[in-house]
This record gives structure tokens, sequence and C-alpha cells, in this order.
């Protein structure tokens, strides 16, 4: 029949349940989900194959480092935009927040001069069906820029933004909390003596701190009068929590102590980590592992932040027993439900009758899951 195909003979992993049986797709959705075998010609045989909702990552670099693939290289950005979609849509991602930065930091001044033509090529490449998974944008600004407001409203009203976060790349704070390091690695990369260092430091500090409150307040102002969702970035003690709540912001994303997590589960925000962290065993940057997050219950979404592919492969690892009473539906929900209602789609992220039929086709092999199809508002698209 037009527009429709039945999926059977695979592991069906809903909500609560791995079931062996088949799903009916029409028109783009799922017409039905029913347990056991089918008789119903030209079925698709998934051959014993796991069939998961398509996945949602509310958070990922990836496409910068297309437009960057190495140092001083600048990678014309419509080629470095489809090479980005290929690698998410191997990795069983249906659904692409691109988490595209919004001001400069110190390391990364070309980051002004980048934003508006990543969104032009993404919202070109989208219209003209040139990608296959869809890509929407998180727009993650930084605040110690002073530019950051004025790029954040020429470009928050686009279709394409969903998403704002604030983050503040500052030594000694947040995500750079081990302020020594960072003295040792600018000795390493200037030849300074350490107090010479330690001086310019604390100058570059101060500048930074300086800005920071006020373009804050500017980011929160332009999110709010689009009620788009807003997430904070690498939180790392109670206050920077309290003070994310009294701006209405509703999930912390890569928070990067305990002390943090344990008081955005208290207050009842969703907590964002990151599967890199998880496959690599920790942090590379030497704070919380999100093995002990998990292991509190502290995770609601995982995000693959700068490995696209890094969300399948994290929810097999968690599913194998690796954080002990977490099961392959539980790790499922936390890269598709989960991150759907974050991100208020209500279409998507579960496969039950009604919603949008992403849908992926998974083996595993060797204890690695291979991709074997994908399928995009009932369409092939991998």
């Amino acid at each position: 029949m037009n527009g429709e195909m039945v999926l059977a003979g695979g592991r069906i992993v809903l909500d609560h349940a791995v079931i062996a049986g088949a799903v009916q797709v029409a028109a783009g959705c799922i017409r039905s989900v029913d347990e056991g075998r089918t008789n119903v010609p030209g079925a698709i045989d998934l051959e014993g194959d796991y069939l998961l909702p398509g996945l949602i990552d509310v958070h990922t670099d990836h496409l910068e480092k297309h437009v960057f693939p190495r140092a001083h290289v600048r990678w014309d950005v419509m080629r470095a935009v489809m090479a980005h979609d290929a690698q998410v849509i191997g990795g069983g991602v249906t659904t692409v927040f691109d988490s595209l930065c919004v001001g400069a930091t110190v390391r990364n001044p070309e980051r002004r001069e980048v934003l508006a033509p990543m969104l032009d090529a993404l919202e070109v490449a989208g219209a003209n069906a040139m990608l296959r998974a869809e890509h929407l944008v998180h727009l993650r600004c930084e605040i110690t820029d002073p530019e950051t407001p004025a790029l954040l409203g020429a470009n928050v009203g686009r279709d394409i933004v969903r998403v704002v976060s604030v983050m503040e790349h500052v030594p000694g704070k947040r995500q750079s909390r081990d302020l020594n390091n960072y003295v040792l690695r600018r000795m390493a990369e200037t030849g300074k003596a350490r107090a010479v260092v330690e001086r310019e430091t604390q100058a570059l500090v101060e500048e930074l701190e300086a800005a920071s409150p006020e373009v804050r307040r500017a980011v929160v102002a332009l999110a709010q009068g689009r009620r788009l969702p807003l997430f904070s970035h690498d939180d790392a003690t109670r206050a920077h929590i309290h003070l994310a709540l009294r701006e209405g912001v509703g999930v912390a994303e890569f928070p990067v102590s305990l002390e943090a997590a344990r008081e955005a589960r208290a207050a009842g925000m969703r907590i964002v980590a990151g599967a890199p962290n998880m496959l690599r065993g920790g942090s590379q940057s030497g704070n919380v592992a999100v093995r002990d997050l998990l292991a509190e219950g502290l995770v609601d979404i995982l995000a693959s932040d700068y490995v696209p592919r890094s969300l399948l492969d994290c929810v097999f690892l968690l599913a194998s027993g690796r954080v002990p009473g977490i099961s392959l539906p539980q790790a499922v929900r936390m890269v598709t439900q989960a991150p759907a209602r974050a991100c208020g789609l209500e279409d998507r992220g579960r496969i039950l009758a009604g919603l949008r039929a992403d849908l992926v086709q998974v083996r595993l092999v060797g204890g690695f899951p291979v991709v074997r199809s994908v399928w995009r508002g009932g369409r092939r698209v991998h």
C-alpha cells in the first residue's frame, strides 16, 4: 500500500519493555504496535534486530569540527553540514540539536563570524531535502563576550532555533575549575614564567567576569521573549543552580560536580550528561564522572556532546549492566523520550501509535551496536 509498511520479526524497545512484534507505519506515523508474529504480505523482516525510536541529541558541537577540520583550515560550510549529517544519521540520530556557539572565547575568536553561515547552511539544506536527520539548533551563549547579546538577537528568531543555553568559560570556574592546570598549560604554551602567567590569568579572569552578569541577563531575556527552553551549562555549585532557577532554567546541562547535580535534582530540574564521559570512563576535564551521576539517579538525558555515535554506544553499554539497575528501555528513554519532552517535541521519542515513525534498526555484533536501517517520518534514510 502506498506510504505504508510493516516492520516485523524484531525486538521492539518500548517505554518499559522489549517485545517481539511488529510495527505498522502509514503516512509517516506509527499506526500500530502489535506483539507476536505477523502474516502481513510484504512486511520488512528485522531478522531479530532491535527496533528503537529514532535517537534525539540535544547537544552536539560536532558541526563546528567539520567547519574547522584542522587548525587554521576552514571548510566550506555546506559541505561541512552534509558531512556532519552523514555521521549523525549513521549513529541512529534522527533529530539533532546542533549546538552552535554564540559569542567568542579567548581560544575561539572565529566563532563570531561562523555562526550566521552555519545557520544559513542548515536552513538551506533543510529546505532543500539535503539532510537525512532533522536538524534543529541549540544556541549556546558565551556570557563572557559582550557581543553575544547582539549575535543572539540577530539569530534567535530563526525557526530552527529551539533551545538556548548559557555558558561561561573562565579559568577557575565551572568546567575549568582547576586553575593550576590552566596556569601550567599556559606556561607550556607560552614559555613564560609562572608568576607572569598567574598575573595574566588574573587579569583575564577579571576582564571576562566583568561582562558576564549583564550579558547573561540579556541572553536569558531574549530566550524568554521567544519562549524557548533554557539550559544552564557546566554548573559546579549550589549557587549556580539557584541562579539558574531564578532565571527560569529547567535543564542543568553537564553539571561538573555531584553537589550541583544533587541540587538540580532536588529542585526538579532535568539533568543532561555527556555520553562520551561514560564511554571514556570519566571526564576529560577532571570533573564528575557520568557513572557516578547515574549511580545516584542524577541523569535524565544523555547527549553526544562531540561524538554523534556515542549515544547509541552508551545506550547498549548501560544496558549491558555497566551501571546496575539500568535496563535497555531505561537507557533508550534517556536518548529518545526524555530529550523530546525537555525540548517540547511531543510528536516523537517513543514507539507508540500516533507518533512520528522515526525508527532505528540495530544489531549487536560482538557487543557493538550496528545501525542497519533508519527511517525518519516513515521514509528510509539510511
